[in-house]
């Protein structure tokens, strides 16, 4: 099914001010509430971070370790115009620690955030009835489910159809477990917008309009969301990218609160670059740039030389950053 299916929505860009993110930075600061869950967040956050870290391929690893393509190597020697191999090999070592990061980052946040506020890791094994959740919440007749990508872009059109058919094949069961007679079911990611997704998301709906049309009392066509009632049970679902997902899983702060905890456990209080610095990527200089704050803005959870990483985590949420 081609991305110009005519029931897919066209998403508005996500814009994120600067002022508005310094203004609930501000408030989370001033909220004793907020400041526990970020204070006991960051120390989840260091202890899972460092006992990744100390796993990670090190300076003594061999080659094997790195999986490392010929033709890749070759082609990324000649963009730099490499001559020596001890210039490829200062490459190799952080470019494999990112590429491990990236397939566990996303399930470290979810362990943490989620029981923070009030959800349930689900722990499950492969084609099992729970094998497409990542988490659970009772909320009165209403139990909240979700599954969870690290980013905008993972999904493909089989997975699309198999999360469909998951939902289809297990909303009773389900509901059963939970005591519920409704499903407030979310396909999440952890970052990016609904703009800069490959829309395979969206796909999850159509499909599920398509294989349970007879009851259908909400279609696709037009929006993120969909459901449908067979009787017994009333089923929502939802795609929820981005600050959408943390606005679903905690509230309007919740966002703020996250990337404060972990900042706060990854970065440490220090010099900022220059302003006359010129940075090679051409838009991080505005990205990261603390022009706009007052002078006399001052919050406690977070130093003024960690700001520009908060803005920094809040591009990879939005399309605009003002």
């Amino acid at each position: 099914m081609a991305r110009g299916h005519r029931g897919l929505p066209r998403p508005m860009p996500m814009t994120l001010r600067k002022s508005d993110i310094l203004s609930q930075l501000g408030t989370v600061d001033g909220s004793q509430e907020s400041r526990d869950r970020i204070l006991a967040m960051e120390n989840d956050f260091r202890a899972r971070i460092d006992i990744h870290l100390d796993a990670l391929p090190q300076n003594n690893a061999t080659l094997q370790k790195f999986n490392t393509s010929p033709y890749v190597l070759l082609m990324h020697a000649k963009q730099r115009g490499y001559s020596r191999i001890s210039d490829i090999e200062n490459d190799l070592l952080p470019a494999k620690q990112f590429s491990s990061m990236e397939t566990s980052a996303g399930r470290m946040v979810e362990q943490v955030a989620l029981p923070i506020y009030g959800w349930e890791c689900v722990e499950s094994e492969m084609h099992s009835v729970n094998s497409a959740l990542d988490g659970k919440k009772n909320d009165g007749e209403t139990l909240k489910l979700v599954t969870l990508k690290s980013g905008p872009r993972c999904l493909n059109d089989e997975m699309s159809e198999n999360f469909a058919d998951a939902i289809i094949n297990n909303y009773s069961e389900w509901a059963n477990d939970g005591d519920a007679s409704k499903i407030d079911f979310t396909y999440g990611v952890l970052y990016g917008t609904k703009k800069i997704s490959n829309k395979k998301d969206w796909h999850i709906l159509r499909n599920i309009n398509e294989k349970n049309s007879d009851s259908m009392t909400i279609s696709p066509d037009q929006r993120w969301d969909c459901q449908f009632n067979d009787g017994n049970v009333e089923v929502d679902v939802s795609v929820r990218v981005g600050l959408d997902w943390w606005h679903h899983l905690g509230g309007e702060f919740c966002f703020v609160e996250v990337f404060t905890a972990l900042i706060r456990a990854c970065i440490l209080p220090g010099e900022i670059d220059d302003r006359e610095y010129a940075y090679i990527i051409s838009d991080l200089g505005s990205i990261v740039s603390t022009e706009t704050i007052p002078q006399d803005y001052n919050v406690a959870i977070l130093q003024r030389s960690q700001i520009p990483w908060l803005f920094l985590m809040a591009k990879h949420f939005c399309d605009v950053l003002e």
